[in-house]
């Protein structure tokens, strides 16, 4: 068929609209790809949702470097074995004590024989002046329940005072004695291990305040060192006190030199200081030394901060002891320099911030609690139109019925405790928390039985005292008249 020049024109057009207007309905569909999956058209907008808020997840948080100034746990690390001495069984011998008839000086030996500690001593020997004394002494019911009594030996001294002779040291492993402030008696001590057979020495003076001579302190020590077969530790601590064990903290410095030497009022505990002297003689840290132990009041010092900081962190006082020995107080004030150094101060700029967050952190406390009191605003209120529809409709049930003395005010007020009753029970129930009403309306009479019982009682009591208060009245009237019928 022939179409004219004139019409195809007009009909290449019409077809080129009713296409155009076709494709605008219909619905393209994403074409799948190669795994079956729908893509998806592509977003520069990402919004990213996480639970652990701005921070993200823990494994994302920076782990905070603390102050060890001001959280001394950070810088101790956990309580671990420390090292012991060798040669700590066989036979102990200890001098100096139980010879005094005020005190039984049993503490000394309860140390060396505790099962908890590195001490496996088999006997343990009390040197003594007076064997028959001191058997009185230390033979008791607590030695006998501690197995110290399987371990006890006594040998009595040549003379009061004396220390025992080599002969009397033979089979003697570790040595325990009490020189008291005479440095000459520290080096017999000396010379006496090193002529035996004597493996540890541990050595405890006291009234070490009156020691004032440097040099002959320095001498006293002269004779332990040189010995390579005998390990010593001197022990030296203030006038002896009475008070309890660990109860002070203390400071450590080395014998022999000007730091170390004490005050004319230097005081140390004495069970204190059986303690410290015991656990030096089990420790690696103390062997070849001598040191004096000083009790510090300051609470702010460093020594009583780590002190504290050992014993906190539960730290066992050998443990505690050989810490305070190996590093002490130098390595503490050396791990608080480095603090300082890779932390640099805070600026001005810095407390300014500081400031404003605490003000946004104050600002968000007050908006929590103004939330919180409009919300048990609302609540109260909304409680109190439900206690007020059901008294309303109390009081017209009990209206109708034709028995009514109250107005409708009167009658609300005399009931509105049972009304909010009803109003809290109800509002519970609208709100999806769990009511037991009939457990709950029990419960309510049984308190409202309870409380009229008692406003009874009270007002029973008060007529009887304004009764018993018109008697009075009245007997002192009739008093007076027959006063007056007398005249």
């Amino acid at each position: 068929m022939s179409v004219s020049s004139g019409k195809l024109p007009l009909f290449l057009v019409l077809a080129t609209v009713m296409m155009s207007l076709s494709s605008a309905f219909v619905q393209l569909h994403p074409r799948p790809s190669h795994n079956g999956a729908i893509s998806r058209p592509i977003s520069s907008t990402k919004l990213f949702i996480s639970s652990w808020g701005a921070r993200g997840p823990p494994t994302r948080w920076k782990e905070e470097d603390p102050d060890p100034e001001q959280k001394i746990q950070s810088y101790l690390k956990p309580p671990e074995p420390v090292a012991a001495r060798a040669n700590l069984d066989g036979s102990v011998l200890v001098s100096g004590w139980v010879n005094c008839k005020e005190r039984t000086d049993q503490t000394i030996f309860n140390f060396l024989n505790n099962e908890e500690s590195a001490f496996r001593f088999d006997k343990i020997v009390a040197f003594v002046d007076d064997a028959q004394f001191a058997k009185k002494r230390l033979i008791s019911r607590s030695s006998r329940y501690s197995g110290l009594l399987d371990k006890l030996d006594f040998v009595q001294a040549s003379a009061p005072g004396a220390l025992p002779t080599v002969e009397q040291l033979q089979g003697v492993i570790s040595w325990v004695a009490n020189a008291g402030c005479d440095l000459t008696v520290v080096e017999q001590i000396a010379q006496l291990a090193h002529e035996s057979n004597v493996k540890n020495v541990a050595v405890l003076v006291t009234d070490a305040q009156n020691i004032d001579d440097v040099n002959k302190a320095k001498k006293a020590l002269e004779a332990f060192q040189d010995k390579d077969n005998l390990k010593y530790t001197l022990v030296a601590v203030g006038a002896i006190t009475e008070t309890p064990e660990g109860q002070k903290p203390y400071g450590i410095a080395e014998f022999g030199t000007l730091e170390a030497m004490l005050p004319s009022n230097a005081t140390y505990s004495r069970d204190e200081s059986l303690r410290v002297l015991a656990e030096c003689l089990g420790l690696e840290s103390a062997a070849n030394k001598a040191l004096v132990f000083t009790e510090v009041d300051n609470v702010n010092a460093t020594e009583a901060k780590l002190v504290k900081g050992l014993r906190e962190g539960g730290y066992t006082r050998p443990q505690e002891i050989d810490h305070m020995i190996s590093k002490g107080p130098k390595a503490y004030e050396q791990a608080i320099e480095e603090y300082k150094t890779r932390t640099p101060s805070r600026t001005p700029q810095d407390e300014w911030l500081a400031q404003k967050q605490k003000e946004l952190d104050e600002s968000a406390k007050e908006r929590k609690e103004r939330i919180k009191k409009e919300y048990e605003e609302k609540k109260q209120q909304e409680i109190e139109d439900i206690a007020r529809e059901w008294a309303k409709r109390e009081y017209f049930r009990k209206a109708t019925s034709g028995d009514m003395p109250y107005t409708e005010e009167e009658y609300i007020k005399s009931v509105w405790e049972r009304a909010m009753f009803e109003g809290d029970l109800k509002y519970r129930m609208l709100h999806g928390q769990e009511t037991d009403e009939r457990k709950e309306l029990a419960e309510f009479k049984r308190k409202q039985e309870k409380k009229k019982a008692m406003m009874l009682e009270r007002a029973k009591a008060e007529l009887d005292e304004v009764l018993g208060e018109e008697d009075k009245l009245v007997k002192a009237g009739d008093k007076d008249d027959d006063d007056d019928d007398d005249e």
